[in-house]
């Protein structure tokens, strides 16, 4: 896309891991060290795509310490990249509704990329939109169905670009398996699996089991992939929840005491073309997984259609590194690549990790420059606020199911989604 475009503003909300590769306990462990949103708007700047950045947490006291990892890790390892930014809450102060304060600073076509504690997306998301600005909000967009129909609404109103942050639509891997999905005939059945280890409960020790859950922050992917293979096809119909606890809650975790530590969602789903075909779909996603299994995310799943099935082992690509200290280890080059190019710049504008944050900021500037309207990016397969309800309308089914212990169905009264 041309740089003649005007230069797109942005606001990362958020500080943490994902944004910076920045945690309480100092710089991220995961495969995450120096995160992901800022780098690539760091980058996106660079190449004249981005104008002025900012960045809002919670606690101003953070972000001395936040700099510093940025100008040690990114600065100073990456050539011509800058590494400033504003940021909000100023000074020390320690303010929740910060973001406003950042947002009111911005101006009607600027962008907000939210990365924050899933039981803040939607105030901070529906804020941002009534005020002109595009929004890219991380997976999963809400909690709440009825929250996700209201984004739907404010987004088209307000002729805004609303994306979720569902990077796995750009692995090269899931992109092909949904096109040869598609070759299959009528969808069976999917299984997927997605585990992190139980380190994570540390990393976000302020949040679990208190304002999300293991299968809103993990499953969302996988949902979301097989939502996506299904768009057009097939609808969800019913939601049961099942989930496994004990671990979170001891010690040395001691999470609240509702947290799980594994959540299963079993899934009916509807052929849209065939009243006779229905499938099965079951979710798994846990944060209580061995410590040193070589990976951070542990990620598979397997489709079953009417002519053939698809295997997707994506924690383990035939890529693995043995290390005299920590054992073995399997890397995944495809999402983010750290090291630099040639010429010692940042070299990571292929990985998908990146490319999602990249179409985002490409929409909305296209949108600013009245070559396209938001609305045209529904009909692309992309991500949108509209074409991810059906992701939050299991999810949701899926959290009642497990605090009501009932199945939950999902019907469609006119163009709204309901949960009975």
């Amino acid at each position: 896309m041309p740089s003649e475009l005007k230069k797109l503003n942005v606001l990362m909300c958020g500080t943490g891991e994902y944004t910076t590769g920045w945690t309480g306990s100092g710089a991220s462990k995961s495969d995450k060290k120096i995160g992901v949103v800022a780098l690539t708007c760091f980058d996106q700047r660079r190449l004249g795509k981005l104008g002025k950045l900012s960045m809002v947490g919670v606690n101003g006291s953070k972000f001395p310490a936040i700099r510093t990892h940025l100008q040690e890790n990114i600065a100073n390892v990456y050539k011509d990249m800058d590494v400033s930014f504003d940021a909000y809450p100023e000074g020390d102060s320690v303010n929740a509704e910060a973001y406003k304060d950042a947002i009111n600073k911005l101006s009607p076509g600027d962008a907000v990329i939210i990365f924050t504690p899933d039981s803040t997306h939607y105030p901070i998301a529906l804020y941002a939109i009534e005020h002109g600005l595009h929004v890219l909000v991380t997976k999963p967009a809400v909690q709440l169905l009825k929250h996700h129909q209201d984004l739907i609404v404010a987004a088209e109103k307000q002729g805004v670009v609303c994306f979720v942050e569902h990077h796995k639509r750009f692995d090269p891997v899931y992109s092909d398996a949904r096109a040869r999905a598609a070759s299959l005939g009528e969808f069976n059945f999917f299984s997927a699996w997605m585990s992190q280890p139980k380190s994570q409960l540390e990393t976000f020790r302020a949040w679990a089991g208190k304002d999300s859950d293991i299968s809103y922050y993990l499953s969302s992917h996988h949902i979301d992939i097989h939502c996506w293979m299904m768009q057009g096809r097939a609808v969800p119909t019913r939601v049961v929840g099942s989930a496994a606890t004990g671990i979170a809650t001891s010690e040395p975790y001691n999470c609240v005491p509702q947290t799980e530590d594994t959540i299963t969602l079993l899934v009916d789903w509807q052929s849209l073309s065939s009243s006779k075909h229905k499938g099965t779909a079951v979710y798994t996603a846990s944060w209580t997984a061995p410590l040193k299994s070589g990976v951070h995310t542990n990620q598979h799943f397997y489709y079953m259609g009417e002519k053939g099935e698809i295997n997707v082992d994506q924690a383990h690509r035939g890529y693995d590194i043995v290390n005299d200290e920590t054992g073995k280890a399997w890397y995944n080059p495809f999402y983010m690549k750290y090291s630099p190019s040639e010429s010692g710049h940042f070299d990571g504008q292929r990985g998908y990790g990146y490319i999602s944050i990249e179409k985002f900021i490409d929409a909305a500037r296209s949108v600013n420059a009245g070559e396209t309207k938001a609305s045209d990016y529904d009909k692309h397969g992309l991500p949108t606020i509209a074409n991810t309800i059906l992701t939050t309308a299991i999810l949701h089914a899926g959290r009642i199911s497990l605090d009501e212990k009932r199945p939950v169905s999902i019907k469609q009264n006119g163009n709204e989604w309901v949960l009975e």
